[in-house]
C-alpha cells in the first residue's frame, strides 16, 4: 500500500480541462469569445513552454466565476462535462486507477487547474483526494481571489508536503504519473516517476532518466 499520485490534464484525460472550460465559456456566450480565446490560447502556449505566470493566469481564469452564482455555475459545469469532458475520458486511465485501488494504494490527483473545474472530473474516476488551485468563496460566490500556493510546478510539491502531514501519509513506494515537464519537481520526488503521453520536453527528460513512459491513449 502506497501513494499513487496523478496529474489530471493530458494524463488522466485526453485534453486540458482548464483550456476546454475556456472554450466552453466561449461556446455558450458567457464571455466575449474572440477576446477570451485569444488570451486563453496565449496562456496555454506559455504553459506548454514552461513560462506561465500561474498567478496571473489563475486570476484570469477564475474571474469569470465571480459573474455567476454557485447554482448557475453548477448547471454550467454539468453541461461542460457532457460537451467537453466525457468525450476525453480514457479507459486505460480508469484501468490504471482501478489497478492501484485494488492494491490498496491511496489515490491522489494533483492538478494546476482550479478545484471548481476539476473536482467533478476527478470524482468520475472514483478519486476523493484532490489538490488543486483553491479559490475564495464568500456568501455563495467566488471572489476571484486565490487561496494558498497554486498547485503548479514546485507549488505541487509544497502542497503535497502539507497534505502528507495532514493525512499521515508518506512517499515511501509512491508513484506519480504526469505528461508535463512542468511536473518534473514532483516527478523527481517520488519513488516511481512515470511519464504519461509526455510532451517533448518531458519525453526527453524521462528517456535520459530511464523513467517508464506510458501511453494511456
Amino acid at each position: 500500500m502506497s501513494l499513487a499520485i496523478f496529474d489530471l490534464d493530458n494524463t488522466l484525460i485526453g485534453g486540458d480541462s482548464d483550456y476546454l472550460w475556456g472554450e466552453f465559456l466561449c461556446d455558450i456566450g458567457a464571455v466575449d469569445a474572440e477576446t477570451y480565446r485569444e488570451i486563453n490560447e496565449r496562456y496555454y502556449q506559455q504553459y506548454e513552454l514552461g513560462t506561465l505566470d500561474i498567478y496571473k493566469y489563475s486570476e484570469f481564469a477564475i474571474e469569470v466565476l465571480t459573474r455567476f452564482s454557485l447554482k448557475e455555475l453548477a448547471l454550467m459545469h454539468q453541461q461542460f462535462m457532457v460537451d467537453k469532458i466525457e468525450p476525453i475520458f480514457l479507459d486505460k486511465a480508469q484501468q490504471l486507477i482501478d489497478k492501484h485501488r485494488s492494491q490498496g494504494d491511496t489515490l491522489l490527483v494533483v492538478t494546476a487547474t482550479c478545484r471548481f473545474v476539476t473536482e467533478p472530473i476527478v470524482k468520475h474516476y472514483g478519486i476523493d483526494n484532490l489538490l488543486a488551485i483553491e479559490t475564495e468563496i464568500i456568501d455563495d460566490r467566488y471572489t476571484g481571489k486565490l487561496i494558498g500556493i497554486p498547485t503548479y510546478a514546485s507549488g505541487k510539491v509544497d502542497n503535497l508536503m502539507s497534505w502528507l502531514k495532514e493525512n499521515d501519509e508518506t512517499l515511501e513506494g509512491s508513484s506519480f504519473y504526469s505528461d508535463s515537464h512542468n511536473d518534473i519537481p514532483l516527478l523527481e520526488l517520488v519513488d516511481h516517476p512515470i511519464a504519461v503521453n509526455p510532451n517533448a520536453a518531458l519525453k526527453t527528460y524521462a528517456e535520459d532518466k530511464n523513467w517508464p513512459i506510458l501511453d494511456l491513449r
